[in-house]
């Protein structure tokens, strides 16, 4: 850091804070001359683009995955805190990636991997808006995948069940 009195390059830092969730304010004294000055540091994050299903590209934006994220689970017994906590590890998620862009339909497929663990109702909510179910046909077969899923997760439980049962013993 140059000193803006003296241009010398040493300076110490005398105090750090927080001025708010991405900036830090350093109180600086210069080596050379020993005057002070403040700094701010930000982080710098690399912009992410969305890819639309209609080719068009916008900026990628939290928000949006959170409301979508709050519409689904509407009436529903998720607490808020589960809902940021979902929104924030897809953001991390895209960000991690190091991708300059992602497609909506990763987001969503993100989002749906998430909201089947927390509440199924508020993922078939998420799903038939996202899925666009074009009939009744095409939302029971989805609905038929879920419960296809939950019978494979339950199997292993009445194995090791019954094996204890008849005294052999499945590893």
């Amino acid at each position: 850091m140059k000193c803006l009195y003296c241009d010398c390059t040493e300076s110490k830092v005398i105090d750090s804070r927080s001025a708010d969730d991405r900036t830090i304010r350093r109180r600086r004294e210069c080596v050379g001359c020993g005057r002070r000055f403040t700094t701010y540091e930000t982080i710098e994050v690399t912009p992410v683009l969305v890819v639309k299903n209609n080719g068009t590209r916008q900026a990628f934006n939290a928000e949006k995955i959170r409301n979508g994220i709050i519409k689904s689970c509407e009436k529903r017994p998720v607490p808020m805190a589960v809902i940021d906590e979902m929104a924030a590890d897809i953001s991390k998620q895209i960000y991690n990636s190091m991708e300059s862009e992602v497609t909506s339909k990763q987001i969503g497929e993100m989002v749906m991997e998430r909201l089947k663990k927390v509440d199924e109702v508020a993922y078939v909510r998420y799903a038939s808006v996202y899925r666009s179910f074009k009939d009744i046909s095409s939302f029971l077969a989805e609905l038929k995948e879920m419960m296809k899923e939950q019978g494979e997760e339950a199997k292993p439980h009445r194995a090791r069940r019954k094996s204890s049962e008849d005294g052999t013993e499945n590893a």
